[in-house]
């Protein structure tokens, strides 16, 4: 059965095709950009690079929530507002590196799972794009760039904001401990992609086992990259 979306101006249901000529286009651009960064700018940013009103912007926005193809719109406070900053700060000072892999690898390789469910076929196309790491961008961001898009193909928005969350505190500069734009060499920038590359083309396949799996496997390489870095032992002997 065809997906049904509400009608722009009433409320009412409609038909994808029933969208009109400009919005259409509207749209499509913003597919663009989705395939091209991997997410999309905050809405004044939006607005400016493709030379749209903010409330014509909102209509394809919305469009796109309801086909699945972005996430719904955030309400209340949120994991990266300023107030979230200074939470991840205040966590960061009681933490370590070893205890944020502890909790990634506990949520992400689930997110991976959800994913290979849930995410929409734009979704799965914005994270298999995602996989490589785009030229010039620097190892860190497109290692984010990367489970961003998971943690968004997941469908779970609660799952969605710890991830946030959590990439704050590893980001904090007191935790910065694997993979920094300053030590990532090429090697292991192609190493991590061909990760990525295996934990994508799970979810493409719809293969929530396989997924999972390969997520679980491509943090421990980076748990274990910390365990080596900080001198210590396995922590399942302690």
């Amino acid at each position: 059965m065809e997906k049904k979306i509400r009608s722009l101006d009433e409320g009412a249901p409609t038909a994808p095709d029933a969208v009109p000529k400009k919005l259409g286009n509207l749209i499509e651009s913003l597919r663009d950009v989705l395939r091209s960064e991997g997410e999309l700018p905050p809405e004044r940013v939006l607005a400016e690079k493709l030379d749209v009103k903010r409330y014509t912007l909102r209509k394809a926005l919305q469009v796109l929530r309801e086909l699945g193809e972005i996430e719904p719109a955030k309400t209340g406070r949120r994991a990266n507002s300023p107030n979230g900053t200074v939470q991840s700060g205040r966590i960061a000072q009681s933490t370590n590196p070893l205890e944020v892999m502890e909790m990634r690898m506990l949520l992400e390789p689930a997110l991976a799972r959800l994913a290979a469910l849930r995410a929409s076929p734009v979704e799965i196309e914005r994270i298999l794009n995602a996989a490589k790491s785009p030229a010039g961008m620097n190892p860190s961001e497109a290692d984010q760039l990367f489970h961003r898009a998971i943690a968004a193909g997941s469908r779970n928005s609660l799952a969605s904001e710890l991830h946030v969350l959590l990439h704050q505190v590893q980001n904090d500069s007191r935790l910065r401990f694997a993979d920094s734009d300053s030590e990532t060499t090429a090697e292991r920038v192609a190493a991590r992609d061909a990760e990525h590359e295996l934990i994508a083309g799970a979810i493409a396949r719809r293969d929530p086992d396989s997924a999972e799996k390969a997520m679980w496997e491509h943090l421990a390489v980076v748990q274990r990259k910390i365990i080596s870095r900080l001198g210590v032992g396995s922590i399942d002997a302690a």
